[in-house]
């Protein structure tokens, strides 16, 4: 043998014997990369590995410096420490074990997976034939094995030191019912920003500029429900298209925030952002998605779980572990039946609601982890574990309450404690004012709490999230501006998004500059947000349609990294800017007059000890409506009269809340309606008109037969001389107190 050849192996040797020297067996806890001080102690579970190499690169993460072996195995879980690792070691894992796909194990050393636990990413993803443990070439498919190495092509893991100071900032506690939610995306608020510089612009930096919770606050916003910011993957077809994951549903990393969105080097950049909201008195809620990752199906990358333990991580079919069980519709389903996966997503929680310090969370397909292998069990693992954990039992958790998979659809079913997404109110509503037959009363239901679907084992109204709009479907602008949806830019030939969006154009396809047709959307964008945000529950506003942001036409923005989705802020127009300010009257007058968000029900029956009852509903003669008028599939108009003096607390005494009457008109005709006579009171106080949004408040005597325009919205308060009136001109002055903030547009 070559001599040279010898004295390179001996140094080999050498060096591989200090390495193994200068790491220590560790603790099996915490998991992940976890710096004491002195080293970085690693642990990493895997039930079926059968072995576990750290890999160490350099600060850039393209070059591998050397592998260490993990020395110790401990209740499964594979840890070693190393006194030499500081904060800011790049790092990943490649592990060993089986390559049998039938067995549901898909091993394969030459790829390099992240650590689950990872608290930051280092790059970004590109897309090759490296990165998947089999031979795309190959006619066996996923059967096949490639020895490729996949680290050139992979993001990496970083370890951080976690120290911040916080300063004075305290989480605001909003309570429940006083809680409005304005859904939001880290880039798209900020990118086109006039406000926030534009080296910010995109990241968590821009949305720390005092400038943007100062505007939520303007709007009378209390918590702000970022869209995905946990690292996630661009599909590859959407990469071919020259397209990205603009939403961020495909994460591969729970406990790491997007490198996309952070400006710095540094992952407390999140941090500082979640302290200028809370010193403005803003929550900050997330939107997690645990139910499944960017590892797809048995043809997808292996870039984690997959290489990790997939036989732990994913639900695979009991009878063919080959493949996966797909409730989630994109490839694999995360499997909160196992013990150490449950344990991961608990503690990815509890890490955002301490370490990072975040008010809640929103749980994408949130139906899928409360499912055990038998099916939805609202008392299984994932739901008994947020139940009983003191952290997550204290901060907002609301359930996207819906998936693919067999009975999937589990609204108001999800326990106490919990919020949901009613998507029923979202549906019934459009239909309502797009003038449908026979949903009249389906939407007093919606509008007083939606209780038949919520009002058991004490749950509050504000289980129900209200909402007209998300981020998926149409914005509110497009809602009243589209029949159909335009998703052509997504390179699908308009076959992606939903296609029964009940909507309507009101008289032509997309922009135009009929007054008549443009009034009537300005009127029906003022209607379904006064709805919302004046209906019993936790009502949600996707960013942007309080100034009437447009997606031309796209419901399903998902890919759209650019102006369709960016918040054109210099762009807004006159109505815009009208639409803002009666959404910032809305929410004040909700603020105002607690009986909009009472913290009991509405039942309609009649207290004897009281005699009064909490929810009378009105026809247009101001009489109470009949079995028969509730039948009635062509009724489209009727009021709601909320008694102050329904006294909500258990307590045997009358309240002393303002009563407030609101008329809801879908005719397209104008219908005129007698305002009832209500004991203790003098007058009606008109505060709110959808027709004439700027009309100054006026006084109306009872029996007055008021013309409520065709598809509008009326909002009355009683006055009289008690304590009730005096409040509602205190609330009537609020309304015109509103901050004096810098808007952009």
């Amino acid at each position: 043998m070559d001599q040279t050849v010898q004295s390179d192996d001996a140094l080999t040797r050498a060096a591989s014997s200090l390495r193994r020297t200068r790491i220590t067996e560790g603790r099996p806890f915490p998991l992940g990369a976890t710096w004491d001080g002195l080293g970085v102690n690693f642990a990493l579970f895997s039930a079926h590995a059968a072995k576990v190499e750290l890999c160490l690169f350099d600060d850039t993460g393209e070059t591998e410096l050397e592998r260490i072996e993990l020395p110790e195995y401990t209740d499964e879980v594979w840890h070693g420490y190393l006194p030499s690792a500081r904060p800011g070691t790049v790092y990943g894992y490649r592990v060993h074990g089986p390559y049998e796909p039938d067995a549901g194990h898909r091993f394969n050393p030459n790829k390099l997976v992240l650590d689950p636990y990872a608290r930051q990413l280092v790059g970004q993803l590109r897309w090759g034939p490296e990165l998947f443990g089999y031979r795309l070439d190959h006619a066996d498919k996923d059967l096949s094995y490639d020895e490729r190495d996949s680290a050139p092509l992979m993001q990496k893991c970083r370890v951080i030191d976690p120290a911040f100071t916080w300063g004075a900032s305290r989480k605001p506690e909003v309570p429940w019912e006083r809680t409005i939610v304005y859904e939001m995306h880290v880039k798209g608020f900020t990118q086109l920003h006039p406000l926030v510089p534009e080296g910010d612009r995109g990241t968590f930096s821009g949305l720390a500029h005092s400038e943007v919770p100062a505007y939520l606050r303007s709007l009378g916003i209390t918590s702000a429900e970022l869209l995905p910011i946990h690292a996630f993957v661009d599909d590859s077809y959407l990469v071919e298209k020259g397209l990205r994951n603009y939403w961020g549903y495909n994460s591969i990393a729970f406990f790491a925030p997007d490198p996309r969105y952070l400006k710095t080097p540094a992952a407390n950049e999140f941090k500082a952002m979640v302290n200028q909201f809370h010193a403005h008195g803003i929550e900050i809620i997330l939107d997690v998605v645990y139910n499944h990752t960017a590892e797809g199906n048995e043809l997808g990358p292996t870039l984690s779980f997959k290489g990790i333990d997939n036989a732990s991580y994913y639900r695979l079919l009991p009878d063919q572990k080959r493949y996966y069980i797909n409730d989630t519709g994109t490839g694999n389903t995360v499997n909160l039946s196992h013990q150490r996966v449950l344990q991961l997503v608990a503690d990815s929680l509890r890490y955002w609601a301490t370490e990072m310090r975040v008010d809640g969370f929103r749980f994408d397909l949130a139906t899928i982890l409360a499912r055990e292998p038998y099916g939805f069990d609202e008392g299984g693992g994932f739901l008994d574990a947020c139940r009983q954990d003191p952290v997550l039992s204290s901060v907002k958790l609301i359930a996207e309450p819906w998936d693919i998979g067999p009975g999937g659809y589990q609204v108001g079913q999800f326990p106490p404690g919990w919020a949901e997404w009613n998507d029923k109110f979202r549906d019934t509503v459009r239909a309502f004012w797009k003038g449908d037959p026979g949903t009249l009363a389906d939407f007093a239901k919606r509008v007083s709490g939606s209780g038949d679907l919520f009002n058991k084992r004490g749950r509050r109204p504000w289980a129900s999230v209200n909402f007209v709009t998300a981020h998926d479907g149409f914005n509110l602008n497009d809602l009243v501006s589209y029949n159909d949806k335009h998703n052509e830019a997504n390179g699908e030939d308009n076959r992606d998004g939903h296609s029964n969006n009940h909507s309507w154009n009101c008289g032509a396809e997309g922009p135009t500059d009929d007054p008549e047709i443009t009034g009537l959307r300005e009127r029906q964008k003022r209607n379904l947000l006064a709805t919302m945000l004046l209906s019993h529950g936790t009502p949600m506003l996707l960013a942007g349609d309080e100034f009437g942001h447009t997606q031309n036409g796209n419901n399903n923005a998902y890919a759209q990294d650019n102006e369709t989705t960016w918040l054109s802020w210099m762009g807004i127009t006159a109505n815009g800017r009208s639409l803002r300010e009666f959404v910032r009257k809305l929410i004040a007058t909700r603020k105002a007059f607690p009986i909009l968000y009472r913290s009991r029900f509405l039942v309609g029956s009649h207290n004897e000890e009281l005699d009064v009852k909490d929810v009378t509903w009105l026809s247009p003669s101001g009489e109470e409506m009949t079995t028969e008028q509730w039948q009635d599939g062509n009724a489209k108009c009727f009021g709601m009269l909320l008694d102050g003096r329904a006294q909500e607390t258990g307590i045997k005494r009358r309240g002393s809340d303002a009563t407030m009457l609101l008329v809801y008109n879908a005719h397209h005709d104008v219908v005129n309606f007698t305002l009832p006579e209500v004991t203790d009171g003098r007058s009606w106080l008109g505060l709110i008109d959808t027709n004439r949004p700027d009309a100054p408040m006026a006084e109306f005597e009872f029996g007055h037969a008021y013309a409520v325009t065709g598809r509008s919205l009326l909002t009355l308060g009683l006055a009289n001389d008690n304590i009730a009136t005096r409040r509602l001109r205190q609330g009537l002055g609020a309304l015109l107190d509103i901050a004096d903030t810098p808007l952009p547009g």
